[in-house]
């Protein structure tokens, strides 16, 4: 057993997830658009004719790019496999059923790819899709390894999807009935004006399509405009103390606690669209920790910014947010890595003999990593060795080359059907408020990187002094507070099992709610014409299917139910505060401060 995670050989490291970059923002955006294999998966901008994936890796150590472990040589292990060569007759069959007119293969009509009606009624496009449909079915269907474990199975339809995704005659204008027909109807201007935002893209946005237009939405004006004031700045973070719009409050105050990879507004997004807003209509004293955007400057000393920093971080707010509303405690919800620090956090004052949270909630937060999800099977040896010399040089990673690997979780939504519309099409990207966040993105230190990976890699986590932070062995058993979880059950990311799994891992009562959405979906939950539903029952067992089978369905958002459950835990209602901050803590800047910009 090692008692220094800082020390520790990792097994199993993994790209943490990123809930907004990774943004599942175009389940609203595109709705009920599937991949025509079922997966999800990232890819490689360049391939290397090399079998040897660990020395592929090493070729780009000190390139992040190098970070993601798909390779030629995963490829050539795929289509190697004795399971694809034998399995090739059934597939010629099919693909003699399409020539002839006789295949059964669908073409989606919601799809971000096929979309286009000439894709079912013109007989040569048919053919084209249903042959590259039944070649993305029969290649889903082979190459299973028997009694693998779901680890490399999941690795496996990774690299299926980047394939079968990027091999589409629907990416190519001459085999793209839409593209030739909006160049036929535009005189080909559609064609030179998708040429010109190719090479914008090439040149300013990382070689991929813009997902949305990011001009009509500014943080301040028509985002992130709940009302309040800055309280407390630091060079790590920024404290948000927001104006109270009813006349009483509860007197135990609420902290929310982002993301690291992601802006603090998807928690404020827009009114009516707010998690921020809501809790304050509903009386609750709200705080916003607000992360610093890591600069890149070596002077800086941003680069150091390890795990163990982050969740002293936390700690502080803890303090300051305490001392404002002048209470011995504090409820927090954290989303996703912010759930899983606030956690660490609270792990590490409980070891210290003291917990000033009262009642805790986790949006999509996954800390035990011991069933399926997409962060443990993109683990490989070459990537923990990147991880670790950039992490040792202090090295801040561009938010764009983060932006770029997430783009590639999800290729055919947020990548192919960009290429489609912007480059062949010729058309500008529609705008939108939950991609113009996912747009505006953050860098991450490299010493975060390897620190949460490590942490989450293999599941340690769950074992009781396993791992030590700052200075003190972390059970997370040990905590007691109260427990709201959600989990989202069409998250790619923090797949919503794993999620489900940290209320059994956490001490206390635990209420569980699994939305139908995706990751960052789940946070937008807005009440008024809501499509949404949930599932909602205590974490009464470990089987997370069991619960679900057992669980209330209950159409509309989720935060209604939630904000009952915290006001429940939020202490007595007083008068609403006539001024902010404090005299130790006075007001600053106008929400949404100053690192928001940064």
């Amino acid at each position: 057993m090692w008692r220094s995670w800082s020390s520790r050989p990792t097994r199993n490291s993994a790209w943490p997830a990123r809930h907004g970059s990774s943004c599942d923002a175009h389940e609203e955006y595109r709705s009920d658009r599937r991949s025509p294999t079922g997966s999800r998966a990232p890819r490689r901008r360049g391939m290397i004719a090399m079998q040897d994936r660990f020395l592929v890796e090493e070729q780009f150590a000190n390139d992040f790019s190098g970070l993601d472990p798909l390779t030629i040589g995963e490829v050539v292990k795929l289509l190697a496999q004795p399971g694809v060569i034998l399995d090739a007759p059934k597939l010629a069959g099919e693909w003699s059923k399409v020539l002839l007119g006789l295949s059964e293969v669908e073409v989606p009509e919601r799809d971000p790819q096929y979309g286009d009606v000439a894709w079912r009624e013109n007989a040569v496009f048919r053919r084209l899709a249903q042959a590259h449909l039944a070649w993305a079915q029969w290649l889903d269907g082979v190459g299973d390894e028997a009694g693998g474990t779901w680890e490399s199975k999941e690795r496996e339809r990774y690299v299926k999807n980047i394939v079968t995704s990027t091999l589409s005659p629907a990416n190519i204008a001459a085999t793209n009935p839409a593209a030739i027909r909006k160049a036929i109807d535009t005189g080909g201007k559609s064609l030179l004006r998708g040429g010109r935002t190719f090479l914008t893209d090439v040149l300013k946005n990382g070689g991929l399509p813009r997902m949305t237009d990011t001009a009509p939405y500014e943080v301040g004006e028509n985002v992130g405009v709940s009302a309040g004031t800055v309280v407390y700045r630091e060079d790590m973070f920024e404290i948000i103390h927001y104006t109270p719009s009813t006349e009483l409050v509860h007197e135990r105050p609420l902290l929310f606690v982002p993301p690291q990879l992601g802006r603090f507004y998807i928690l404020d997004l827009a009114p009516e669209r707010s998690l921020v807003e809501h809790a304050v209509s509903s009386g609750m004293q709200s705080f916003m920790l607000v992360w610093r955007n890591p600069r890149k400057d070596p002077q800086t000393g941003d680069g150091t910014w390890g795990i163990d920093d982050y969740v002293a971080a936390v700690v502080r707010a803890f303090d300051v947010v305490t001392a404002i509303a002048g209470t011995d405690d504090l409820n927090v919800l954290g989303f996703c890595a912010g759930g899983f620090t606030s956690a660490l956090a609270q792990a590490h004052l409980t070891a210290k003999g003291r917990n000033p949270v009262h009642a805790a909630t986790y949006l999509v937060t996954m800390i035990d990593t011991r069933r399926p999800n997409l962060v443990t099977p993109l683990s490989t040896p070459g990537t923990t060795r990147q991880i670790e010399k950039l992490a040792k040089k202090n090295a801040v990673i561009d938010a764009q080359r983060i932006s770029s690997h997430f783009a590639w979780l999800r290729p055919q939504d947020l990548i192919f059907g960009h290429v489609i519309n912007n480059w062949l099409m010729g058309e500008a990207p529609r705008a939108y408020d939950l991609l113009a966040w996912n747009d505006d993105q953050v860098n991450l230190t490299a010493r975060f990187i390897r620190d949460a990976t490590r942490l989450m890699g293999d599941g340690s986590l769950v074992e009781p002094g396993a791992v030590t932070i700052l200075d003190t062995e972390i059970d997370l058993t040990a905590l007691t507070a109260d427990k709201f979880v959600v989990a989202a059950q069409t998250d790619h990311i923090t797949t919503w099992r794993p999620c489900y799994m940290t209320a059994r891992l956490l001490g206390g009562e635990t209420e569980v709610a699994v939305t139908n959405k995706g990751h960052v979906q789940t946070v937008v939950s807005q009440i008024a014409k809501s499509r949404q539903k949930f599932w909602l029952a205590p974490a009464d067992t470990d089987d997370p299917d069991e619960w679900m089978a057992g669980a209330q369905e209950i159409a509309g958002s989720w935060w209604p139910v939630w904000s009952e459950w915290l006001s429940k835990r939020a202490g007595d209602e007083i008068a609403s505060p006539e001024a902010l901050g404090s005299r130790r803590y006075p007001p600053r800047d106008p929400a949404p401060g100053r690192y928001v910009r940064e």
